[in-house]
């Protein structure tokens, strides 16, 4: 893996140099864009608006648009605008970890000790570990500052970029039901049947079987079969069909175990 920031942790007056790894590859399948004329493959390229000549990347600068004319920034500004958080994991406080909605939650990635930095690393992971606590940091990765949480995961501290809290839209304007304070025999039932369906978490259990699928059709059509589209049941009934519905799952559950 190649690390993609270097700077430190802050902990209280601890420093401990780290290395920022990506902990996540996509599962998706690399598919190309084709014009559907040819089949031939789209390109895209870096083009200036004034000539249509390409531009390489080397040549390619960053500006912000003040009064019609932009200001050309270099990496020195970047780093002159905050130079500490551009180098530095701070951490803030400490938390609950259950205190924090998943909503928030947005990538994870892996800490890596520096050269001299085993023990004090060795140190903040195994405390996070004993409190059951999260660390709340903040941060500037690719002159983008950040909010999120380091906690252990096996024997690393994993950074988990969390978002801030007026880049999560409000609900209020999507048209949803209203939350029921009466206890009615479909919610009962609902519960028996989410009681029956609860077991322990295992990741391991839980494949994607989408990437395998999609693979597997590519490979049928390219031996000239075409792929059966399967018929989705889509209820738009109300609650009496509801009862029929969660009845009929309870007696599936158990025919199964």
């Amino acid at each position: 893996m190649r690390a993609i920031w270097t700077g430190s942790i802050s902990f209280g007056l601890i420093n401990i140099p780290v290395k920022l790894f990506s902990a996540i590859e996509e599962s998706t399948l690399d598919l190309d864009m084709l014009d559907k004329k040819d089949h031939a493959n789209i390109k895209f390229k870096r083009v200036n608006e004034t000539t249509g000549k390409e531009v390489s990347y080397a040549d390619i600068i960053k500006g912000y648009k003040v009064d019609d004319k932009y200001v050309i920034l270099e990496d020195k500004d970047f780093e002159a605008a905050d130079a500490i958080k551009t180098k530095t994991i701070d951490i803030l406080n400490f938390t609950e970890e259950e205190e924090i909605d998943s909503i928030y939650y947005e990538q994870p990635y892996y800490l890596e000790p520096d050269k001299g930095a085993m023990n004090a690393y060795a140190l903040l992971r195994d405390a996070l570990e004993s409190s059951k606590k999260v660390a709340v940091t903040n941060f500037v990765l690719r002159n983008k500052e950040s909010l999120a949480i380091l906690k252990p995961y096996k024997n690393a501290i994993v950074l988990n970029r969390i978002r801030w809290e007026q880049e999560i839209r409000d609900s209020s304007a999507l048209k949803l039901p209203a939350i029921s304070k009466t206890k009615i025999k479909e919610m009962d039932m609902a519960n028996k049947l989410i009681d029956q369906l609860t077991e322990k978490f295992d990741i391991s259990k839980y494949k994607d079987e989408y990437h395998a699928k999609l693979l597997k059709i590519i490979r049928e059509k390219a031996k000239g079969k075409l792929p059966e589209t399967p018929k989705l049941k889509v209820v738009h009934k109300q609650s009496g069909d509801l009862m029929s519905m969660l009845k009929a799952s309870l007696k599936n559950k158990k025919k199964s175990s």
